[in-house]
């Protein structure tokens, strides 16, 4: 005989493992290519909505919807017949006013979670960032029951913390939903981390403020995507995952100077990190700031304090929760990441001599 709680498994449909059309916000942009590329690869049915068309997302065959975030017909038409969200889009930046920052990633958030719950989508994955908790000092080994600081260091974390506060109280039975906090994303074509660091080089040297022997963590663009996948796919299955965030890292903490110099060096560029006081730096930053609240101005990858913080003091997380929760293992190593990178640049000879000095210095320091 079959017993009660064999026939409500034979009655119950199977679910599939993972949703059959996701919308990607963002879709055009890094990390929003490489979810779209992924969700592409294993046959779901994929559509974007972002600012600009993309040719990457045409080659893939993703149905591109162009609209902004506070445009709440352009959503609501992306969104249709959609199964799961995955809202990636945002504004980024070190510094600038609150106000851009606010309608981009909190309306525009809003407005998705609205546009969600008015077509039936079940399922919503959002991409915050490890910053919403970063504060002056630095953090180390972070986990997810660091609370956000009193006051966040730049309009960029502080629109990212409210909008993911959103994300999370919308959690319901109508609309499951995660956020996701990556940190310092970087990979192929990197539009961010790279240019700024190549700003930063002058001739053989990265100037920098401190010492660069502050850790840090990053992920990888693949371990990013990866981890936005298993989330969408246990949010679908109805896993006790929804209302919860998770740190999103390759797990790897890093000295900065070691990595910045190693990316670069993967990307063909070597340097040494030259040290500038960030006492220094940082009246600079002071003074910037200062100045573009006078004048206006509206720039979002300038000199602030936010910045100077993050180049000089430590932030890397704990990962736990989310290899638990999420059964997430970066997929691509640290190394390994750097190594096919500078295979795409046509000079892994400089990063294969980065990485034989940064060897011999660790076999020649003093044990602890």
């Amino acid at each position: 005989m079959t017993g009660p709680q064999e026939a409500r498994l034979q009655e119950a449909p199977l679910q599939e493992a993972g949703p059959r059309r996701v919308l990607v916000t963002g879709g055009s942009g890094f990390l929003g290519a490489e979810i779209c590329r992924q969700l592409v690869g294993r046959g779901t049915e994929t559509a974007s909505l972002s600012r600009r068309p993309s040719t990457v997302l045409d080659r893939l065959g993703v149905r591109q919807h162009v609209g902004d975030l506070a445009d709440t017909d352009a959503v609501g038409k992306a969104v249709t017949g959609c199964d799961a969200v995955i809202h990636n889009a945002a504004l980024a930046g070190v510094s600038g006013p609150l106000r851009p920052y606010w309608t981009t990633n909190v309306e525009g958030t809003r407005n998705v979670l609205d546009q969600c719950r008015a077509h039936g989508v079940r399922t919503l994955v959002y991409t915050s960032t490890a910053s919403v908790v970063f504060r002056t000092g630095g953090l180390e080994n972070a986990d997810e029951r660091t609370p956000c600081p009193e006051r966040h260091l730049a309009a960029y974390p502080l629109s990212k913390a409210r909008a993911e506060a959103l994300v999370l109280r919308s959690d319901g039975s109508d609309l499951a939903t995660v956020s996701l906090r990556p940190h310092l994303i970087w990979g192929p074509d990197d539009p961010h981390f790279l240019p700024a660091l190549t700003r930063a080089a002058r001739g053989r040297h990265l100037i920098m403020p401190g010492r660069g022997t502050n850790l840090v963590d990053t992920t990888h663009l693949r371990t990013a995507a990866h981890a936005h996948l298993l989330a969408l796919d246990r949010l679908h299955r109805g896993e006790p995952v929804n209302g919860r965030a998770y740190f999103i890292t390759q797990g790897e903490p890093c000295p900065l100077a070691a990595m910045a110099t190693l990316y670069l060096a993967a990307t063909g560029i070597r340097v040494a990190w030259r040290s500038v006081p960030p006492a220094l730096v940082h009246g600079a930053a002071t003074v910037q700031e200062a100045a573009a609240r006078l004048t206006g101005s509206p720039r979002t990858h300038t000199l602030s304090r936010f910045l100077v913080n993050e180049l000089t003091h430590p932030h890397w997380f704990d990962i736990t929760a989310a290899r638990r929760d999420l059964g997430f293992t970066p997929p691509v190593g640290l190394v390994d990441g750097l190594r096919e990178l500078a295979h795409t640049s046509g000079r892994p000879e400089i990063l294969n001599r980065a990485l034989a000095e940064l060897a011999e210095l660790a076999e020649l320091a003093p044990e602890r």
